[in-house]
């Protein structure tokens, strides 16, 4: 006689919600500004005009961009209104920040962007201690943004998770 198992998890009709699955699948490249500046301490505006407008943007086609500077300089808002002007037709997207910024951004993006709609009235369990890396605003983001339509959130694994939100 065979026993036969039941998947209680499967069966419980509990949402996983991988935040890992929000993050970028474009490559993400960085445009460092300070090549462009002179000595790469100081920001000239007529040499810095002149060093993007001789940039093959094409390069960034397609790509998630974040714009940062390695050096230590004041750079004035409008150098980072230029470089966007340059990206803006070519690359997918254009973020300021290095690339765990660039990510962070991205995935706030998406969270934001979550139809809450799909979740309404549902037990909902998001995913921790998974493979990538997960800064906490995602999590505050998340739970934000469906606390208001769930019946539950929990945090963890479908087979052990930590209670976080239980509507009333």
């Amino acid at each position: 006689m065979s026993e036969v198992f039941n998947n209680k998890v499967a069966e419980s009709g509990i949402i996983t919600i991988d935040l890992a699955t929000f993050l970028p699948s474009n490559e993400i490249v960085l445009f460092d500004i300070k090549p462009y500046l002179f000595m790469e301490l100081i920001l000239k505006e007529k040499d810095f005009r002149a060093s993007l407008a001789a940039i093959d943007w094409s390069i960034y086609q397609d790509k998630i961009v974040g714009i940062f500077c390695s050096a230590d300089a004041i750079i004035p808002m409008w150098a980072n209104m230029l470089i966007v002007s340059g990206l803006q037709p070519i690359a997918k997207a254009v973020y300021f920040g290095n690339e765990n910024k660039v990510r962070e951004q991205v995935l706030l993006e998406k969270i934001g962007q979550l139809n809450t709609q799909d979740y309404l009235d549902q037990r909902v369990v998001i995913k921790g201690c998974g493979e990538t890396p997960i800064g906490e605003s995602a999590y505050v983001a998340i739970t934000q943004k469906l606390r208001p339509a769930v019946k539950s959130i929990m945090y963890g694994e479908p087979c052990s998770t930590v209670p976080v939100y239980k509507r009333k």
